[in-house]
């Protein structure tokens, strides 16, 4: 009984987050010129209206450049971190372990002020290179968390094992260190994708009319129109993540994410 009201529950729960989605992939449809829902008629004029809009296309492709790169940057970054972190202990270690990590405290508005304010004085401002800095702070510690959380004490046994056995530090690095810690990379990269995707506060500080995320480009929007546009391009990138997602699942496998965290429990 008790688990088949956890289930119920679950299941009430993961509806009551979907409805907000369903609302905005029904209100896109919509063949009025303003936000309905249920939708008066079925259309895809406000789809042709934002793909002929090189605006959004330009702002699409400038956020899903950055995420990628931002991620990118976060992983090469993050990967000797965590291993000097989790393998080696050394002076100053709790500061620079308590610094990676700072972003995910410190509100993103204060973060985007401070980019500004220390960038003008280098002409590091409003630039793809001034983004990629910022967008590259606030994800490194989400990819930093679920490696760490892979790199338990127990392992580290295989490492000398590989290493007494003849295998290089790379060969061991690539065989051994780095199938370890595959799950957090990617479930980190996942998380920092779409943190960098979807922000604004950090973001808007270093856009301009020719540079600017979907994000902003959104929220600027909003401020003097609300169409079913604001509707379809939300729309989007809720089907662009939905096929990331399933792309990721039938490449990878998502359970291979919670298979890492049970084999690194079991140990």
């Amino acid at each position: 009984m008790t688990r088949a009201a956890i289930c119920i529950f679950s299941l009430l729960a993961l509806v009551f987050m979907a409805l907000p989605l369903v609302v905005i992939l029904g209100a896109s449809l919509t063949e009025t010129s303003f936000l309905a829902f249920p939708p008066q008629g079925l259309t895809l004029k406000w789809y042709g209206v934002m793909l002929h809009d090189p605006s959004y296309v330009s702002s699409f492709v400038t956020s899903t450049l950055l995420a990628a790169c931002a991620t990118l940057i976060a992983v090469v970054l993050v990967v000797p971190a965590a291993l000097a972190i989790a393998r080696h202990s050394f002076p100053g270690k709790g500061f620079i372990s308590s610094l990676l990590l700072s972003p995910l405290v410190l509100p993103h508005i204060v973060l985007g002020a401070a980019l500004l304010q220390f960038g003008s004085g280098i002409g590091l401002t409003r630039s793809f290179l001034a983004l990629l800095v910022g967008h590259t702070v606030i994800v490194t510690p989400f990819v930093l968390r679920s490696t760490l959380a892979m790199l338990s004490p127990a392992q580290r046994a295989l490492e000398e094992a590989s290493l007494d056995l003849g295998a290089g530090p790379i060969t061991t690095f690539f065989l051994i260190v780095l199938p370890q810690i595959r799950p957090g990379l990617v479930a980190g990269s996942i998380f920092a994708f779409i943190s960098s995707w979807i922000n604004v506060e950090l973001s808007i500080f270093n856009t301009n009319a020719e540079l600017s995320t979907i994000p902003v480009k959104l929220f600027n929007y909003v401020q003097y129109t609300v169409d079913p546009t604001i509707a379809a391009v939300s729309s989007l990138t809720i089907i662009l993540a939905g096929l990331a997602i399933g792309t990721l699942e039938l490449t990878l496998g998502l359970h291979m994410l919670s298979d890492g965290r049970s084999d690194r429990s079991s140990a």
